[in-house]
């Protein structure tokens, strides 16, 4: 599952033409599933604390589409064109290749009903709101989203209904925690001010 992203970034990267786009591109740019999948390793990348404001936009995008019934991932030229740090991506894919190998074992086509383009929009909707809890600069809730969504692209690409429906259950409970979280700011907020 992560050899693909490992092995085209080297490439790109020897080449000096590693971006959002070529990756994605090489990786099969009209997949959502790829897309989903490199923009939340991207998140998962070490980078300075509210980050997330950036590094979610592309997943915003890519859902947004979704929603839209694009046929296929059309990113925006400046999206395209940012540059990615081949050594913090390989770090990120190593560190999460434990979790990549357990799916492997597990990972088969099923329940490929939900895959369905009828099914596409509304996944789009849920993937857009796990996305946008993953885009407000809450402290310590962007991991979860971002896992969330890396395990539903993990089930789109192997069309793994089950591995989906997990992604989407984990990133319903980092919803749950970004709102709890803000709901616990603006009380202590509210408490100071009055």
């Amino acid at each position: 599952m992560s050899l693909p992203i490992l092995r085209n970034s080297r490439e790109q990267h020897r080449a000096g033409t590693l971006t959002f786009g070529t990756l994605l591109a090489a990786l099969g740019e009209t997949s959502f599933g790829w897309a989903i999948v490199v923009f939340s390793l991207v998140t998962l990348l070490p980078l300075p604390p509210g980050t997330t404001l950036l590094t979610a936009l592309p997943l915003l995008v890519t859902t947004g589409q979704m929603i839209l019934g694009y046929p296929h991932v059309k990113l925006p030229t400046p999206l395209a064109q940012l540059r990615l740090d081949q050594e913090k991506l390989r770090r990120v894919v190593l560190r999460l290749r434990p979790v990549t190998r357990r799916l492997e074992r597990i990972l088969k086509p099923r329940y490929a009903s939900l895959f369905l383009r009828q099914n596409e929009r509304l996944l789009g909707v849920l993937l857009f709101v796990i996305a946008f809890a993953l885009f407000l600069p809450v402290p310590l809730s962007g991991w979860f989203p971002a896992v969330s969504l890396f395990t539903v692209g993990v089930g789109v690409v192997e069309r793994d209904g089950l591995v989906l429906c997990a992604g989407l259950a984990l990133g319903t409970l980092s919803v749950l925690l970004t709102a709890a979280i803000l709901i616990s700011l603006a009380a202590g907020a509210d408490a100071l001010i009055h």
